[in-house]
């Protein structure tokens, strides 16, 4: 079994601020999302590894939308430097981000940061000083 992706959720009409966080922060790509759905806004962001999906994540609209404190998809980085590079961009696009559990993982490095909607998102990367 695979993941095949995650669906969060954004207030009404803000592809745009999505974009931005999920493309420039975090290096996805937006994929046209499929005729029968277009109708219902949203969009999706996918990471891909030649024509092997490592990623998707689907952006509903959702106007009553209020964020979980806790709830959040993980995605796991290459390295400790891509790490470092992903929090660096998405601190310049100007978006919350803490890396107060930076070390709490035992066998990783993380942060976690929010969308422009609130949701939580958590980056992590294997830690080899700690294996």
């Amino acid at each position: 079994m695979f993941l095949h992706h995650v669906q969060l959720s954004m207030g009404s009409e803000k592809e745009a601020l999505a974009r931005n966080f999920y493309v420039d922060g975090l290096g996805l790509t937006e994929v046209p999302k499929p005729p029968s759905l277009q109708q219902r806004g949203g969009c999706w962001f996918r990471k891909l590894e030649g024509d092997r999906v490592l990623a998707e994540v689907h952006l509903g609209l959702d106007p009553g939308f209020v964020p979980s404190d806790k709830a959040h998809p993980a995605f796991l980085v290459e390295n400790i430097a891509g790490l470092e590079a992903m929090a660096r961009r998405i601190e310049v696009g100007g978006y919350e981000l803490s890396w107060v559990e930076r070390h709490s993982f035992e066998g990783y490095q993380r942060f976690h940061c929010r969308d422009p909607f609130g949701n939580r998102i958590e980056i992590l990367a294997l830690d080899s000083s700690n294996r």
